[in-house]
């Protein structure tokens, strides 16, 4: 039904800058929140940054100041700006979208597959 694909990620050396972009598409009736999560080996699942449909967004303390979130609501999409990378930022990145549900009062989480960020020291 819907589909998100993220793009940008790489291997950089610390201090650098990476850009991630998340793509929405398929049938989207109303995006609400979307965000940016990371995982890496043995740790949980966690919030990088969200970003409401007004364009609010809302960041994990490990990241303000370094990392913007920003969208195109017209486009559907979503981006990460990271600058500033460090070791610790080294995860899998994945994309997230709250899709409203015609009709219902509920709604539908989407994620991406998944790209990965390596930051070298």
């Amino acid at each position: 039904q819907v589909q998100l694909v993220e793009s940008g990620g790489g291997l950089v050396q610390a201090g650098g800058s990476l850009r991630l972009s998340c793509a929405a598409s398929g049938s989207i009736f109303r995006i609400n929140a979307m965000g940016w999560y990371r995982q890496a080996p043995g740790k949980q699942r966690e919030l990088v940054a969200g970003i409401t449909s007004g364009g609010r967004p809302i960041y994990a303390d490990s990241v303000k100041g370094r990392f913007t979130i920003s969208r195109d609501n017209a486009k559907n999409t979503a981006v990460l700006q990271m600058n500033n990378l460090k070791p610790e930022d080294t995860a899998v990145y994945f994309c997230n979208a709250d899709v409203s549900r015609p009709l219902f009062t509920d709604s539908i989480t989407y994620w991406g597959q998944g790209t990965q960020v390596t930051v070298s020291s």
